[in-house]
């Protein structure tokens, strides 16, 4: 597998369309998806752990620290504070994770999971994935990224008009992580880009609360 650190990628939520489940809803995608001639390339998973620091004397509130896989990036562990700042490590940073455990505490129940199917349609990689934390279906994630292009501001009215023909009305706007950044869209996107837009939309999931959503 090769690495991409430098990607032009989109992450958002699509709602459960309704009276069907999260996984007759993906399975929809899924058919819609092959119906435009994208063809599947294996599957994909995020994950994310968070941490929350003790023994904090200053007085001031304790930021969280969460701690993040993701398939595509195989060797690394991506770690984001909140608020920032933001680091990518070799794996062995869980370990070290292991070895600071009188510094940061597990938050016990909160890890979060995205698991689901890559499709390669020309030159746009797609991902449709089932979110869940504690084995409950919290919602359903999309990431479409732009393989040429590592520049959003180049390449955002096509991927938009890409995304409108298998998601209609569910298109995003502009992910808001390109708003913090001094060049905006014109700021090269790096493999942290897209972790801040899944920790951004797994805190949102996190907040809901859905009893009996699980998936079916």
């Amino acid at each position: 597998m090769i690495t991409r650190l430098f990607v032009s990628s989109s992450v958002c939520q699509v709602p459960v369309t309704e009276g069907k489940s999260v996984q007759q809803t993906v399975d929809v995608l899924h058919k819609k998806l092959e119906q435009l001639g994208a063809v599947k390339q294996g599957s994909f998973c995020v994950d994310c752990e968070t941490y929350h620091a003790t023994g904090n004397v200053t007085g001031q509130p304790t930021k969280l620290l969460y701690v993040m896989h993701n398939s595509e990036t195989p060797l690394s562990c991506h770690a984001l504070f909140e608020g920032g700042p933001c680091l990518t490590a070799d794996g062995n940073f869980d370990v070290l994770m292991l070895k600071l455990k009188s510094h940061f505490q597990n938050a016990k129940g909160h890890k979060v999971e995205c698991r689901g199917s890559r499709y390669r349609y020309c030159d746009f990689l797609i991902k449709v994935g089932t979110v869940t934390m504690s084995s409950s279906g919290r919602g359903i994630s999309v990431e479409v990224e732009y393989c040429p292009c590592v520049v959003p501001g180049d390449c955002w009215n096509l991927m938009k008009e890409f995304m409108q023909t298998f998601l209609g009305s569910s298109v995003p706007e502009l992910p808001s992580v390109f708003a913090t950044k001094p060049e905006g869209l014109y700021a090269p996107a790096d493999c942290v880009d897209t972790m801040n837009q899944y920790l951004e939309l797994f805190n949102k999931l996190r907040k809901l609360q859905a009893p009996g959503s699980n998936v079916r």
